[in-house]
C-alpha cells in the first residue's frame, strides 16, 4: 500500500474531497471504534446501558438500550466526515445482522473492530490489502466449521430458557419464551404484545389464524365474547369482490341443499347489500350461520393465504384471476374444518379437512424454501405460513412497571424470539465466548502449516481478535481480563468465567449457551466486514453546501 500521498486534495468548496491513504484509514477506523465503543456495553449477562437523546423530543428523557443493533441505529452521523464514514459502514454492517438474526451485534461488533485494527497495523506495515483480505475470509470459514462441528440440538424446555436468557438476561421473559417454544417449536406463531399488567401473561391459540377479520360488526356484536364460533364449518376460500347479493344466491341454495349448518366465507370484499343477505341467513345460528371474513393479504397479495388455506381445507379454491365465480357453485368447492371462528380482526380454523399428505408436501416445500431464502421479510413470511400450517400459535403480553420499560421489554422479548428460532433450527454452542475460544486451535493448526506471510497475518489477526468477545464480557462485569483468561485456559476446552458467579464453569454444564445460527452470523458479518473495510484505498467526501464549513 503506497503511503506517499497527500492526505486529501480539494480543489474549490464545491467539489468534492479526495482522501487517500494513510489518511482514509485513521478516518474510518476512528469512526469504527467509535460506532462499536457505544455498543461494547451492552455484551454479556451483566450489560450496562446506553442511553439515547431523543431527536426533536426536546424536555423527554433520553432513550434506553441494551442492545448493540438498535444503539448503532440510533448513531445516524459524527461531525467529521472522514469518521463518519467508517461509523455508517460499522453502522450498516450491525443493523444487517440485527435484522437477520435478532442477536448477536455486541459480539460482532468487538470482534468486527478486533480485526480491522490488526489489519490496519499489517497493511500499513507493508502487507497486501487484497490478499490478507481473502485469508480472512478463509479464515472465518474455518471458524464456522468449527462451530458448526460444536453444535449440539436443543432439547426441551428448560435448555430453551437457558438459551433465552444468554440473550435477555431476564430469567421469568426467558422461562417464558423457553414454556412457548417448547409447545410451538421454531415455526410456531407468536405475537408480542404490551401487556395489560406489571406481569407477563401468555394465552395459546389452538388451531391457526390470520389476521383478517370480520366485513360487518354485526356478524359477532351479539355474542358477550365478541366473536363467532362455528362447528364442523364449510368454508369458501376465495379473492372474489362480491357486491351484488344476488352472487350470494347460488351458494347459499347450495349448502341449503346439502344441509350445511356453519358457513365461513372468505373473499376480497363484500359489499354492505350482501352482508345484509348473510346476517339475514343467520337470524337462526342454530340451524343456519353464515359469516364473512376477510382474505388475508401480505406485500405478495393474496396468493399464498389462498395455497394455505386450499391445502389445509381441502377446499377447491375460486380466484377473480381465473376468472371463477359464484355462478352455479358446487358444494364439493368448500373446505371443511373441525371449528372455525371469527373476531374484528382476526379469523382462525382448527382441524381443517385437507389431505393430511398433501399438507405435508406443502410444508415440507415451503421449509426448503425458507433454507434457501435469503431477504429477511421473505423469511418471516414463510416462517409465519410454516408455523399457521403447522398448528403452533401463542400471544406473548409484556409487562413493566412504565410504558417505557414495557416498550424496551417488548423490543426484547422479539429479539429473543427470534435468537430462539435459530437455536432451534441451528442448535446451540457453548456461550460466553467459550466455543470462540475453541476455535483458536484449528487457527494456529493452519497457521503452522502455511508460508504466505499475508495469510500467516490473517490466520495471527483471527486467533487474537475471537479472544475479543470474552475480554468484553470479562471486563463490562469488572473483572481482570487478562486473569481470567490464564485461568480459562488452564481449565481446558469448553470451559469458561462465569461472571455472576465469578466461577470457572463447564458452560454447557452451567447453561451458558449461545445460539449457533446467531454466532455463525455475527462471525461472518464481523469478519467480512472488517475484511471489506480494509480494502478501502480512496475515501470521496461529497460537498453539502448547507454544511460548507464542516471539517
Amino acid at each position: 500500500m503506497a503511503t506517499s500521498r497527500v492526505p486529501y486534495r480539494m480543489t474549490s468548496r464545491r467539489t468534492p474531497r479526495v482522501v487517500f491513504q494513510p489518511a482514509a484509514y485513521r478516518g474510518m477506523q476512528r469512526g469504527i471504534n467509535q460506532i462499536v465503543d457505544a455498543v461494547r456495553p451492552t455484551l454479556g449477562p451483566l450489560p450496562r446501558v446506553v442511553a439515547i437523546e431523543r431527536v426533536g423530543w426536546d424536555g423527554h428523557p433520553p432513550q434506553l438500550f441494551d442492545d448493540g443493533g438498535l444503539i448503532a441505529r440510533r448513531i445516524f452521523e459524527l461531525p467529521n466526515r472522514g469518521e463518519d464514514v467508517g461509523a455508517m459502514f460499522a453502522r450498516q454492517v450491525l443493523w444487517q445482522l440485527h435484522e437477520r438474526v435478532g442477536d448477536g451485534t455486541a459480539t460482532a461488533a468487538v470482534l468486527m473492530q478486533a480485526v480491522f485494527n490488526e489489519g490496519v497495523r499489517y497493511i500499513i506495515s507493508g502487507g497486501d490489502a487484497m490478499k490478507l483480505r481473502k485469508h480472512l475470509e478463509d479464515g472465518m470459514q474455518v471458524v464456522v466449521g468449527q462451530l458448526s462441528q460444536m453444535s449440539t440440538a436443543v432439547e426441551g424446555e428448560e435448555m430453551l430458557a437457558q438459551v433465552a436468557e444468554t440473550v435477555c438476561h431476564d430469567p421469568p421473559l426467558a422461562r417464558m419464551l423457553g414454556e412457548i417454544f417448547d409447545i410451538i417449536a421454531e415455526y410456531g406463531q407468536l405475537d408480542v404484545r404490551a401487556g395489560r399488567t406489571r406481569e407477563l401473561e401468555r394465552e395459546y391459540v389452538e388451531g391457526m389464524f390470520w389476521e383478517a377479520g370480520v366485513f360487518s360488526r354485526r356478524m359477532i356484536s351479539s355474542r358477550p365474547e365478541a366473536r363467532a364460533e362455528m362447528q364442523n364449518a364449510a368454508i369458501l376460500v376465495s379473492d372474489l369482490d362480491i357486491q351484488d347479493r344476488r352472487q350470494l344466491v347460488p351458494l347459499l341454495e347450495s349448502c341449503g341443499r346439502a344441509r350445511i349448518g356453519s358457513l365461513l366465507i372468505i373473499a376480497s370484499r363484500l359489499s354492505d347489500d350482501a352482508a345484509a343477505l348473510l346476517l339475514g341467513t343467520s337470524r337462526d345460528p342454530d340451524k343456519f350461520q353464515a359469516v364473512a371474513v376477510r382474505m388475508p393479504v401480505d406485500s405478495t397479495g393474496s396468493i399464498a393465504a389462498i395455497e394455505d388455506l386450499a391445502v389445509l381445507t381441502g377446499a377447491e379454491p375460486l380466484v377473480r384471476e381465473a376468472g371463477s365465480s359464484l355462478k352455479g357453485f358446487r358444494v364439493e368447492r368448500l373446505g371443511r374444518a373441525r371449528r372455525a371462528w371469527a373476531e374484528r380482526f382476526r379469523f382462525g380454523i382448527v382441524g381443517g379437512s385437507g389431505d393430511p399428505r398433501a399438507l405435508r408436501q406443502h410444508i415440507a416445500s415451503l421449509r426448503q424454501l425458507f433454507a434457501q431464502t435469503a431477504e429477511l421479510s421473505d423469511r418471516q413470511r414463510l416462517q409465519q405460513r410454516i408455523g399457521r400450517l403447522m398448528g403452533g400459535s401463542a400471544t406473548l403480553w409484556v409487562g413493566s412497571e412504565s410504558q417505557a420499560s414495557i416498550e424496551s421489554r417488548e423490543e426484547l422479548a422479539k429479539r429473543t424470539a427470534a435468537a430462539l428460532r435459530t437455536a432451534i433450527l441451528g442448535g446451540v454452542v457453548p456461550g460466553g465466548g467459550v466455543s470462540l475460544l475453541s476455535c483458536r486451535t484449528a487457527l494456529r493448526e493452519k497457521l503452522a502449516r502455511c508460508d504466505d506471510p499475508d495469510e500467516r497475518a490473517a490466520y495471527r489477526i483471527l486467533a487474537r481478535a475471537i479472544e475479543a468477545p470474552t475480554r468484553t464480557i470479562l471486563s463490562n462485569a469488572g473483572y481482570d481480563s487478562g486473569a481470567a483468561l490464564a485461568k480459562i485456559e488452564h481449565a481446558g476446552p469448553g470451559h469458561g468465567f462465569d461472571v455472576t458467579s465469578g466461577q470457572i464453569v463447564d458452560a454447557a454444564q452451567a447453561g451458558i449457551l449461545d445460539s449457533t445460527g446467531v454466532l455463525q452470523a455475527a462471525v461472518q458479518s464481523a469478519i467480512r466486514g472488517a475484511a471489506l473495510a480494509l480494502t478501502v484505498d480512496v475515501c470521496v467526501h461529497h460537498r453539502n453546501p448547507a454544511k460548507a464549513n464542516r471539517p
